[in-house]
């Protein structure tokens, strides 16, 4: 008996249900099996179900002799069915990566509730993903298991039937089936939710619920839409025959008349001359099923009126007069923000003509994010040494807590804003500031850059579209000539730097002082590494593995290249996985993983994460050039290489001086932390290169040179290549156990071996792997 029966219902989605059906068997999660029903569909749907049958025993074909439609051919599934849940999943729909291990885990966790609700999110065509607006009602707060009436928001989730696992059991005892028509959901949802005895909730996205330009049944225009009724007519007949329901009477009328006015005011939905006949049948349920007592917003309470009242051309009426009321809103907001826009630049103008003022320094990194990166180090070493100064960092008002409590924070596209960019004679980002500043004599702008480039920037990317978009390079040029420093982390930064971004001003400095950001590696004691650990969540005595993987030119969203709940499962219970989201992604939709897998996209410093693990494990990110000062084992996960470096290029062969491992696979990463080669003696003689050519300047000092030279304008500032310290790990290592060399010795510690201590397994090295080859 498998532990869930996954029902996939198929007609006409051909171009979707390949996808849908690998997004289940390609789960790490195994102990399923699908029954994909094909309802007399007359495109290929049979025949693709029938060759995912052949290729995989997991998956049962189930051909119906004629179309019954989507209910009925679920009704179909669950007759076949044998797992102890039940798991619907539409044809054009997939289950995200890692959604059944999560469900399993969470059932096992609530033991084995009637009925689990999981999240969503819609993806549209565009390749954008939007979580569920009312995901707060999934919290995994309060007892495990509950029923309805303990948490009745959750009716206020998508009643659908594809966003919750069903104890089969339960099912089969109360009679569950679903019914004809369209809207089949409502009559299941409602009934499976109040009966239930025990429900749980998982706060994670499970099911990416497609957004169909065309094709979707319920958007189409038909007499079938007149089903609703028949539907809620039968959710009252499942309460009528329980008394103990009848509290949910008034909840469910309100809920109806809400789905009643969204069907009549949604275009498109019902035929031509059809809206005056739905508003009867309508006013007709509302005397039938009438029972007040459930609360409703003002509005709502209107429009339970009106169709009580049977006022048909009220309704419209007032609905038409909204519409070109919300236009005329959305009108007069633009002219609004035109004229504050206007009156703005005005104000700055006006700015423009007073004094700079010299105590003044305004700080910005990642496009107005938090308080991180090279401008955060300088800004504190600023406050630390230059009197007097008064900083100002510019930040999202999200964003504005991470910022120390001696600097002010300032909300981009405000009075203070334009003020502070306006008078302030020091002006620090990792980026370039808005484009419509206006560089003052006796300003100073410095570029601290994020990151030594791998991947190519600036005016090399004017060939690779892919990678540029819609990049002005004219007005980058323009925003290069504002620059009066330049930081470059290496010699290698230096000659990308002036190549990619060349200033038409000889005034423009490079300062090769190294990383600000990294002065943390070399300050930080075993007690700050065992406090981050803690707050993080790491487990005392557990390796920590970072992975940080960069963003794809190639792909509009993220998209998982390497597969961690089959990393960490065959790792073992000693590892936990750090992952972090590239920025620019923005954060995740999935909130709840492997509970080995801890998510730190959401952490203000990338910094304090990496010394937080152990490891590091990336593909083509600069975050490598940084995490080389830790000296700690570094492996690349470059399958998709091709690809990454067509679409952005870059500016060496990472091969050719690597700092570590080079996986080509997830088979191949598996391979390397099997046999103990990510950590051995051949990674360590490569970090070491790696860290001599790339790290030079990363001593604990770059902030202070850089305040000096920029902020107190010493010329003779020493700088001095030397090799640097490694970062304190959080306890002494332990002795490593020759006979197990592929267990890390920092899983009984969460400390990493020195390069000194470390052996590699007997009769093979780095070079010689599959894993590594190239390296």
């Amino acid at each position: 008996m498998p532990r869930f029966s996954v029902i996939v219902p198929a007609y006409r989605v051909q171009a979707y249900l390949h996808e849908s059906l690998d997004s289940v068997l390609t789960q790490s999660y195994e102990d399923f099996e699908i029954i994909a029903v094909d309802d007399r569909s007359p495109d290929s749907c049979g025949a693709i179900i029938d060759e995912f049958a052949a290729r995989d025993s997991r998956v049962r074909a189930l051909h119906l002799p004629e179309n019954v439609g989507l209910g009925l051919a679920r009704n179909a599934g669950i007759a076949q069915a044998t797992g102890d849940y039940l798991i619907f999943l539409d044809s054009d729909d997939t289950l995200t990566p890692g959604a059944l291990r999560s469900i399993a885990d969470r059932i096992a966790e609530t033991g084995d509730p009637d009925v689990l609700v999981y999240d969503y999110a819609r993806t549209y065509w565009t390749g954008e993903s939007v979580r569920n607006n009312f995901a707060e009602h999934l919290a995994e707060t309060g007892p495990a298991t509950f029923t309805l009436a303990a948490r009745p928001g959750l009716l206020k989730v998508l009643m659908v039937v594809w966003n919750k696992a069903y104890r089969r059991g339960f099912v089969e005892a109360e009679g569950f089936a679903f019914p004809p028509g369209y809207y089949e959901d409502t009559p299941w949802t409602y009934p499976v939710l109040m009966a239930a005895g025990s429900i749980a909730v998982l706060d994670q996205v499970c099911v990416g619920y497609r957004q169909r330009r065309q094709g979707n049944i319920l958007s189409t225009t038909s007499r079938k839409h007149f089903d609703i009724f028949d539907q809620y007519d039968r959710v009252f007949a499942f309460i009528d025959a329980r008394p103990a329901l009848a509290a949910w009477r008034p909840v469910i009328f309100r809920r109806m008349l809400d789905h009643f006015s969204t069907l009549f005011t949604t275009r498109g939905r019902l035929p031509r001359g059809s809206h005056a006949e739905f508003f009867r049948r309508a006013r007709a349920h509302c005397g039938r099923y009438r029972a007040p007592g459930a609360p409703a917003p003002h509005r709502a309470r209107l429009r339970h009126g009106l169709i009580r009242a049977g006022a048909h051309r009220t309704y419209r009426a007032l609905w038409s007069a909204q519409l070109v009321r919300g236009r005329l809103r959305r009108l007069s907001g633009a002219v609004r923000r035109a004229v504050r826009a206007a009156s703005l630049q005005l104000y700055y103008r006006v700015q423009l003509r007073l004094p700079v003022r010299a105590d003044r320094a305004v700080f910005a990194a990642y496009w107005h994010r938090g308080y991180a990166c090279n401008p955060a180090a300088i800004e504190a070493k600023a406050r630390e040494l230059v009197p007097g100064l008064r900083t100002s960092w510019i930040c999202r008002a999200e964003d504005a807590h991470t910022v120390p409590a001696g600097t002010r924070p300032l909300t981009p596209g405000t009075y203070r804003y334009w003020q502070a960019l306006a008078r302030s004679k020091y002006l620090v980002n990792n980026v370039n500031f808005d484009r419509r500043l206006v560089k003052r004599r006796g300003q100073v702008l410095l570029q601290t850059h994020h990151g030594t480039p791998l991947k190519s920037m600036g005016l090399d990317l004017q060939d690779r579209p892919a990678a540029a978009r819609a990049m002005d390079f004219e007005q980058l040029l323009a925003n290069v000539d504002k620059w009066d420093f330049s930081l470059s982390a290496n010699r290698h930064s230096t000659l990308v730097w002036e190549k990619a971004y060349p200033s038409a001003s000889a005034g423009c400095t490079t300062l090769e002082y190294g990383h600000p950001r990294n002065d943390l590696f070399r300050r930080s004691t075993a007690a700050d590494v065992a406090r981050l650990r803690e707050s993080i969540g790491v487990p005392v005595g557990a390796t920590a593995l970072l992975y940080a993987p960069t963003h794809r030119d190639y792909r509009r969203t993220q998209h998982p290249v390497l597969d961690l709940e089959r990393l960490i499962g065959s790792l073992g219970p000693d590892f936990v996985i750090l992952t972090r989201a590239h920025y620019s992604y923005g954060a995740p939709p999935v909130r709840r993983t492997h509970p080995r897998i801890i998510d730190v996209s959401g952490h203000p410093s990338v910094e304090e994460v990496a010394l937080a693990s152990d490891a590091l494990i990336t593909d083509y990110s600069s975050l490598m050039f940084d995490y080389a000062n830790l000296d700690r084992p570094i492996v690349i996960h470059s399958g998709d290489r091709e690809a990454y470096e067509a679409a952005r290029g870059t500016y060496f062969d990472l091969r050719s001086c690597p700092p570590g491992a080079i996986v080509h696979s997830d088979d191949e990463l598996l391979d390397i932390f099997a046999t103990g080669h990510w950590r051995g003696s051949r990674s360590a003689q490569l970090r070491a290169a790696f860290r001599a050519r790339f790290c030079p300047y990363d001593d604990g000092h770059a902030a202070e040179r850089v305040v000096r030279r920029v902020f107190l304008g010493e010329e003779a500032v020493e700088v001095s290549a030397s090799e640097p310290r490694p970062a304190p790990v959080s306890v002494p290592a332990p002795a490593t156990d020759p006979a197990s060399p592929a267990v890390p010795a920092a899983a009984a510690g969460g400390a990493v071996v020195p390069a000194d201590r470390q052996a590699e397994p007997a009769g093979r090295d780095l070079a010689g792997a599959r894993s590594v080859k190239g390296t």
